[in-house]
């Protein structure tokens, strides 16, 4: 088989998904191919060569061994909850066992219409493919757990959104598809059966150590809490911002999932959001810690029948579960900005300092990426004006610097220890808004050029490239993006 596909989802019963063909395009032609990726799932290099190749990764030709379904979730949009919603533009291929005994879906976005896709046409515009592609990789060169991009390709065919558009198809790779909002399908359809499949299923696939245990929903709901913890530091400290974090858009497996309306900090702002549709600012940059705390309240209401048959003894569990997600969370991100500042020590006044900091960058409205990356040129050379320039008022700033290396000489951490922690901590390089949006006005124009090169720069984050300096650049008043959109 070109793609040696391993499946298992596609074995559970069938209330599990639905078996789907995907639509073929008129045209297709290919955009990009993830060698790399590719050698990772066992795939021949020369296989992207084969006429076929091209067919499958368009969704014109089902490859060998592959099994083509949509899946079933539920989810809360927003706070409202949607029973049924379903891939309803995805299409699941099936699964690999990679080259590091790591099993993997290999998903089509944009594939055409499903069981799910109520009034949607199953297909993508292209921007979105182009958005997906450089923002997952992007997340991985930075070091985030993300689903992965194998393929994209456009259609040749236009699709109906705002206006016509042209259409584009993506491959998306993850260790699993399975949400939140997948628990919560079983739970709300009162599926008991297929839901206790379903947490023995997850345990297994994601977290193995586990599957064994004497109460297996107790476990899955420990281990997904950690997992998020984790993950959303992450995002918090490369100012990401998901934009929809509905249940549905939140995996089981810890992953990054469902670049739609995501976007990067350009000038530190707690508040700030991009999404369009997100008008009350729901999932604003602050407020991601606490929205995935509520999603992960949903997820043991779903499975708390399986906590334990007495609904008081469940409810104690699944809530001393939780209270730990704060907790967690907190230590997590407080050391996440500790090594962004160079300090090893996740202490409450190395805290204080770093609130100050982000007080004084969000005040004057300096750069997330370029003020945290800078820290570390003011460490090794304080005599540069790089550093001090990003502030219009630098009283402030210069007093903060005299405690911040008062506190490094204090800890007795070296400057080039310092330096080290800051520089694989913090970023030269993130896909800015504006620069994402110029790769995909020239995409629509059939000017690839930029893509390439966006993704290039971005795969090399914490390295200095000399000749793509002008990525590190935040727009100008004349190129911010105020509002990103889902796509769908």
């Amino acid at each position: 088989m070109p793609i040696p596909f391993n499946n298992t989802y596609a074995n559970l019963p069938d209330g599990f998904f639905k078996r789907v063909t995907p639509t073929p395009v008129a045209a297709p032609k290919l955009i990009a191919y993830n060698h790399e990726l590719a050698a990772e799932l066992g795939i021949d290099d020369d296989f992207i060569k084969e006429e076929s190749a091209l067919d499958i990764f368009a969704g014109n030709q089902i490859p060998e061994g592959a099994e083509p379904l949509a899946m079933v979730y539920s989810g809360h949009q927003f706070g409202g909850f949607s029973p049924v919603l379903g891939d309803g533009r995805a299409i699941l291929l099936g699964e690999v066992v990679d080259i590091n005994g790591i099993r993997r879906d290999i998903q089509l976005k944009g594939a055409g219409a499903t069981p799910f896709s109520r009034r949607g046409d199953g297909r993508s515009a292209l921007g979105p493919v182009l958005r997906e592609y450089i923002v997952s990789e992007a997340m991985a060169a930075l070091g985030i757990p993300t689903t992965r991009a194998l393929a994209a390709v456009a259609s040749g065919e236009q699709v109906v959104r705002e206006a016509m558009e042209p259409g584009g198809v993506f491959t998306r790779v993850a260790k699993s598809h399975l949400r939140i909002g997948t628990t919560q399908y079983f739970a709300a359809h009162e599926e008991h059966g297929n839901l206790e499949k379903l947490i023995s299923y997850s345990l297994q696939r994601h977290y193995p150590e586990k599957a064994d245990s004497a109460n297996p929903a107790l476990a899955l709901l420990e281990s997904v809490i950690e997992a998020q913890a984790a993950l959303i530091a992450k995002w918090m400290g490369v100012g990401f911002i998901h934009g929809v974090m509905n249940t549905d858009n939140m995996s089981l497996s810890g992953e990054t999932i469902d670049y739609g309306p995501c976007a990067f900090l350009d000038e530190y702002d707690p508040a700030k959001k991009f999404s369009y549709i997100d008008r009350g600012g729901r999932y604003a940059f602050a407020n991601q810690p606490s929205i995935a705390h509520w999603n992960l309240t949903r997820l043991a209401e779903a499975i708390l029948p399986f906590i334990s048959k007495e609904q008081e003894k469940a409810i104690e569990l699944a809530e001393s579960a939780l209270e730990k997600f704060p907790k967690i969370f907190e230590a997590l991100y407080i050391g996440t900005f500790c090594r962004k500042a160079g300090l090893t020590d996740g202490d409450s006044d190395n805290w204080a300092l770093l609130e100050e900091f982000l007080e004084l960058m969000n005040s004057q409205k300096v750069d997330f990426t370029l003020c945290f990356r800078h820290l570390s040129t003011e460490l090794a050379q304080p005599e540069s004006p790089q550093f001090l320039s990003l502030f219009s008022e630098q009283v402030a700033i210069e007093n903060w610097l005299i405690k911040w290396r008062e506190r490094l000489t204090q800890q007795g951490i070296k400057t080039e220890e310092s330096l080290k922690i800051m520089k694989e901590s913090n970023p030269i390089f993130i896909p800015r808004n504006h620069r994402l949006e110029e790769v995909i006005r020239a995409g629509k124009n059939g000017d690839f050029a930029p893509f390439h090169r966006l993704n290039k720069v971005l795969s090399n984050p914490f390295t200095e490239q000399p000749d793509a300096s002008e990525f590190e650049l935040p727009p100008t008043p004349a190129e911010v993006v105020p509002a990103t959109f889902c796509g769908t």
